[in-house]
Parts: C-alpha cells; sequence; structure tokens
C-alpha cells in the first residue's frame, strides 16, 4: 500500500459516517495484539486546546529525555500528520504501512459484523496510530480524542493522566445540549486512580470534574492560568495551554527539570493555530471554529498584532458552526473582512456570513468566491504594514497549505 492508496483507503471510510461505540475498537486491538498496551499514555480530551496542549505535553516529555509520539487530529496536508514520533510526522511508507495493518485487521472484524457496523474512518486511523507508536517502540504517547470521550475511538487506552483542556458547547447533537451534559461525555475517559489535569472551567464543568475524580478515586489537578510563553506559540490561549500541559507532565513524571520546560516553550511549534505564516503583510493561520475558540483568538490579535494596520480576516465557517457567535467575538478586531468558502461541501455560503457580518454590525466586507482569491484579496487590502488573519475553519487553513505545498513541488 503507498502513501495515496493509505489516504484514498481512510477517505472512502468516511462515506459510512460516525457509529458510536468502542465494541469495533477493542475487535481491532485484539487483531492487532492489543498495541495500546505497550506504551504509557496521557489521554487529552476538551472543547478547544486539545491538539496544542497534546504538543506541548509531547515536547517537554521529550525533553525529559522520554521517547514519545502523539496522535491528534485534524491534519493540514496529509493524513500522515496526524501521528508523530519524536515530534516528527511519519513519512508516508510507514504510514501507508501502518494504515495496510489496520485495513487488515478492519477487514476481519468486518468480516463477522453486521453490514452497518463496519469499521469508521476514524476507528481506522486510531487504529493505524496505535499499532505505529507501539512498534516504533515510543515510552510514552499524547493522545487527542477526536469528538467527545466516552464513545471516541482513541478511548481503549489505560492512560495515567487524563487531561481536560476546557468546555463549551460542541456538537449538542452528539454530546449532550448543555454545558454539564458534554463535560460527562469527555471526562468518561478517567481511569480509576488516575489523574485528571483540567484548565480553566467555568463552574457547571468544574463540578462535573471534582465529582467525576471522587467518584473515581482519582487526583485532581488544576493547572496554574499562566505559565511559560511558548515562543513560536504566541497568544495568551497558548500560555494557558502550555500551563496545562506543564501540569500533565509533573503529574506524570513526579517532577519536572526547570530547563526541560524552557526548552520546550522555546521550541514547540504548533501548525494552524495562532501560527505566523508570512510578514510583509502579517499573515496569521487560525483554526478557530466555535465561539470559545474565536474569542481566544480575538483576545489574542492585539498583542500579535501590534500597530499593524489594517487587520483584515479572511474567514469561511462550517455551516454546523455557530457562525453568529463566532463573528461576534471576531469582528471588532478586523477593519475588513473577506468572506469566502473552503473546498469542504458544509462551508456556508459567503454571501450568507456577509449577510451576517452586516446584521452584527461589522466592519466593511466583501466576498470572494475561493480561498486563495480572499486571502489574495485580504493580502491586498492589507498592503505590506497590515495583517491578514485567515480563520473560521481548519478546512481553509488545510486547503491553503495543500495549495502552496503542491505549488512548491510543482516548481521543484
Amino acid at each position: 500500500m503507498t502513501l495515496r492508496e493509505a489516504e484514498a483507503y481512510l477517505l472512502d471510510l468516511e462515506l459510512f459516517g460516525m457509529r458510536f461505540g468502542l465494541d469495533r475498537m477493542h475487535k481491532l486491538m485484539t487483531v492487532l495484539g492489543m498495541p495500546q498496551r505497550r506504551f504509557a499514555s496521557i489521554h487529552v480530551v476538551g472543547t478547544n486546546g486539545k491538539s496544542s496542549t497534546t504538543r506541548m505535553i509531547a515536547a517537554i516529555l521529550e525533553r525529559h529525555g522520554l521517547r514519545t509520539g502523539t496522535y491528534t487530529s485534524p491534519h493540514l496536508r496529509s493524513f500522515a500528520e496526524r501521528i508523530e514520533v519524536r515530534e516528527q510526522p511519519l513519512d508516508g511508507a510507514s504510514f501507508a504501512a501502518a494504515v495496510a495493518r489496520a485495513a487488515h485487521a478492519a477487514q476481519m472484524v468486518d468480516r463477522i459484523a453486521d453490514e452497518d457496523d463496519r469499521v469508521t474512518q476514524f476507528e481506522a486511523l486510531t487504529a493505524a496510530a496505535y499499532s505505529e507508536l507501539a512498534r516504533r517502540g515510543v515510552e510514552v504517547a499524547v493522545i487527542e480524542a477526536g469528538l467527545g470521550g466516552r464513545y471516541d475511538a482513541t478511548n481503549v487506552i489505560p492512560s495515567r493522566v487524563q487531561v481536560l483542556t476546557s468546555v463549551g458547547l460542541e456538537h449538542t447533537r452528539w454530546l449532550g445540549p448543555t454545558v454539564t451534559d458534554i463535560a460527562e461525555e469527555k471526562l468518561a475517559v478517567v481511569r480509576d486512580h488516575a489523574t485528571l489535569v483540567v484548565g480553566e472551567l467555568d463552574a457547571e464543568a468544574a463540578a462535573v470534574a471534582r465529582r467525576v475524580a471522587a467518584e473515581r478515586h482519582a487526583r485532581l489537578v488544576r493547572a496554574p492560568v499562566e505559565a511559560e510563553a511558548p515562543r513560536r506559540a504566541p497568544g495568551a490561549f497558548q500560555r494557558r495551554n502550555f500551563g496545562v500541559a506543564r501540569a500533565a507532565v509533573e503529574a506524570f513524571l513526579g517532577k519536572l527539570d526547570a530547563g526541560a520546560v524552557l526548552h520546550a516553550a522555546e521550541e514547540v511549534v504548533i501548525p494552524g493555530r495562532m501560527e505566523i505564516v508570512g510578514h510583509a503583510p502579517l499573515t496569521i493561520h487560525d483554526g478557530a471554529h466555535n465561539p470559545s475558540g474565536a474569542a481566544a483568538l480575538a483576545e489574542a490579535l492585539p498583542d500579535v498584532v501590534g500597530a499593524r494596520r489594517p487587520v483584515v480576516g479572511a474567514v469561511a465557517i462550517l455551516d454546523d458552526k455557530d457562525a453568529p457567535g463566532m463573528l461576534r467575538e471576531v469582528l471588532p478586531r478586523f477593519d475588513r473582512v473577506v468572506f469566502t468558502r473552503s473546498a469542504n461541501p458544509r462551508s456556508l455560503p459567503p454571501a450568507t456570513l456577509l449577510t451576517l457580518c452586516e446584521q452584527l454590525g461589522g466592519p466593511p466586507a466583501e466576498v470572494a468566491p475561493t480561498a486563495r482569491a480572499a486571502v489574495s484579496r485580504a493580502r491586498e487590502i492589507a498592503g505590506r504594514e497590515g495583517a491578514v488573519v485567515v480563520t473560521g475553519s481548519i478546512y481553509l487553513i488545510a486547503e491553503l497549505v495543500r495549495e502552496e505545498g503542491a505549488e512548491r513541488a510543482s516548481a521543484l
């Protein structure tokens, strides 16, 4: 199986959609020889900040001398980016081999399953990740949950530390209508006698965390509000994420090496999250996709952008997101906006976003038919002294990154 074939296999599985339950994952793990038990693990759940916190935990652990692996989602260029060993994504051949093993296991599981109970894309990908992390001999894997926690495919690891980054209203169709319901689903990953590390939580979610920790006889650790500032991951929300990561590593190791923590803060990179990708104009990619993520972006922008003007947003939002809630947060930070859509079929029409912007009393705005056209127009408006912020959907950023990579490859 080649990388292209592996990605085609995974994309074909997307047609079957999501199906909750852990029975298929347990069967996959059995067929693969229980790889998830051959490394220690830290499980990261939450509404926002999961990917950043996962990468930060791995960076701190790596600088304490541990061989680490990570499993994150989504990806920007290739599915292979979701599995990393020692902070490096798998090469195409290794990823394809891992997917081939998972596909063989899935075939065996599907053989005795009902037609509507087949292995899903995320389950196959998670199985590939656990298989490869075990094969590479990682000492500790930091695993980001996909959706929720209780029935998420990742929730077959015997993790020693669980991390709850934040809780907000998201995926209410599947996780429940209230913050309490969502916290319950996410905190179902907490193991007996483990350690639960939590970030900033509102009163409802904090109450659930206290209760679940008590029921599972787990130690509850509240991360500090502020910590070292990760140099290559700007913004107050990333400092908070780093504080959660630091607390998680301390819970896992028992003590920290201050120098290792500082080196991690200096060197960790978070693709697609407040990521500076250009300087004339300053160009920022941030995959905020819900109101709390948009609020974190809005909070961070003044420090990152400084005196640069104008600040121009290039924005696309999916139709299952709270577009009005997101726009209320970010529009006050923009001097102009260019609305567009990503290639994802769920992307809202730019004209719809323009109408919402007008209804909310937002800044002058216009529309562009494609992601590339929107960013080109935003850069034109910003000039060399302004700033462009690409946000609203990780799919928008992924599309731009893939196009840029294809252009570089064709130029070689």
